[in-house]
């Protein structure tokens, strides 16, 4: 079984949030695999399944979400781990993959890896960084440009095809299959 993580914030509040490009995701994955909701109060998120593959969208908060994942994990017998994020560190439009690592600074990424350690893959969707460094949370629980809405659904659908790949391969193959330096906003 393959869990697929996307990491964000629940409620309206945060819906369109550059931090939450990872329910996005997990989102358009639920739409176009028909998946089931299968969610318990113990999972602390939205949990669905379609067929070997778990996708969840914590509703503990992006700094809390290790504590939904680890209660997922607990529960079934999964043997693979994608977390999906964003990433200041990322230009807007490029999708970097990584296993392991460090998080970054990134809080959703710490969570889990205090509750998992650092050792599952991670498909990081740039959202680029802000020109001042005291911008950041602003940055992050902002919405996404209007210039920037056509591309979003470029990069989901682009991010959704190489996580559905990685679900079946690994780093490795999915470097060689997919450019990680590439814009798909150009």
């Amino acid at each position: 079984m393959t869990l697929i993580v996307g990491l964000g914030n629940p409620t309206d509040k945060y819906k369109h949030n550059r931090h939450n490009i990872g329910f996005m995701v997990i989102d358009s994955l639920v739409f176009d695999l028909q998946a089931s909701n299968i969610s318990k109060a113990a999972f602390k998120g939205s949990l669905f399944k379609s067929k070997n593959l778990l996708l969840l969208k914590p509703s503990t908060f992006m700094n809390l979400s290790g504590e939904s994942v680890s209660a997922v994990v607990s529960y079934y017998k999964v043997e693979k781990l994608i977390v999906i994020h964003d990433e200041l560190d990322v230009n807007f439009g490029e999708i970097r993959f990584k296993n392991g690592g460090s998080n970054g600074g990134h809080n959703g990424l710490k969570s889990i890896d205090a509750y998992m350690g650092a050792d599952y893959d991670r498909v990081r969707l740039g959202i680029s960084r802000p020109e001042f460094k005291a911008d950041v949370t602003k940055h992050v629980l902002s919405d996404f440009k209007n210039e920037q809405q056509k591309c979003l659904k470029i990069i989901i659908d682009k991010a959704c095809e190489i996580v559905l790949d990685l679900s079946k391969s690994s780093i490795k193959d999915i470097q060689k299959l997919h450019s990680s330096k590439k814009s798909y906003c150009e």
